[in-house]
């Protein structure tokens, strides 16, 4: 893992060039993390209000022989199965199921790893209906008071409060092609230059990279990919990330539940710079 973002890979790359490569569609998803690193695997269904959302995915398993919850978007490998996971983008049922097995790993003390890989949330009529924004209002206020450790990786796109809602960790980091953003560089090009094709300029400008957010703190390291990416291999791309995993839970499991909330609450506190008169 990279603890500077100095990785040479990435470091003449441009931030146009690292969207595309966060969102390859080969590149490999939750489920495939899961199967290298996770031992009996059991996945969990439903919000218990309204319906599961394949969209998020997340269960119960061992990791190391030590027993964790781990919840992630889920996209597809083509268009029949990203159709079916609405493309990683979840309704507000897939934020309650994440919480409501976030919540069930605090009661039997089950650390959290949640991986995240979206596009944003889902804006379609229905998911505003449903409560979409609270959805992901209570997941962050939720989230900043488990007492559990959290880890939160971003494997590909971190778009807006699609990936926030997952983000609120004791530790938080991107793989080194991963981007994560308020907004898509084609979504901030359209606002701002109502043109689209200025996506590139709008991807430098947003400083969404894994370095750049870094060099600002926002995320506590990065995870190398190989090659040219992790899409090139995967396995050698779950053992980096194990690997990562491995050492942050270590980290984590020596605090006492007081310390780990207190660490919590100051690392989002001391984010973003601002004044008061």
């Amino acid at each position: 893992m990279q603890g500077t973002g100095k990785n040479k890979s990435i470091s003449d790359m441009k931030a146009i060039e690292i969207v595309k490569l966060a969102r390859h569609t080969k590149r490999p998803t939750t489920l495939d993390y899961i199967n290298n690193m996770v031992e009996d695997f059991l996945e969990l269904h439903g919000d218990r209000r309204f319906a599961d959302d394949p969209a998020i995915v997340g269960g119960i398993g061992f990791f190391n022989n030590i027993p964790i919850t781990i919840i992630g978007h889920q996209k597809g490998r083509n268009v029949k199965e990203n159709v079916r996971r609405n493309f990683g983008m979840s309704n507000p049922e897939g934020y309650r199921k994440a919480l409501r097995l976030m919540e069930e790993a605090e009661r039997f003390g089950r650390p959290i790893f949640n991986l995240i890989d979206t596009p944003g949330a889902y804006p379609g009529i229905g998911a505003e209906e449903r409560g979409q924004a609270e959805a992901i209002a209570y997941n962050l206020y939720k989230m900043s008071a488990l007492e559990v450790p959290i880890i939160s990786v971003i494997t590909g796109e971190g778009g807006s409060g699609g990936a926030l809602a997952l983000g609120v960790a004791d530790r938080v980091y991107m793989l080194s092609n991963a981007i994560y953003s308020v907004i898509s560089p084609e979504g901030c090009a359209s606002i701002l230059w109502r043109d689209a094709s200025k996506s590139a300029e709008a991807a430098e400008a947003l400083k969404l990279t894994s370095r750049d957010l870094l060099h600002f703190g926002i995320i506590d390291g990065i995870i190398d990919e190989p090659g040219n990416g992790a899409h090139e291999d995967k396995e050698t791309m779950s053992k980096n990330l194990k690997e990562a995993l491995k050492n942050s839970l270590a980290e984590l499991l020596e605090l006492s539940i007081p310390v780990l909330l207190k660490q919590r609450y100051e690392k989002y506190r001391k984010m973003g710079i601002y004044s008061e008169s």
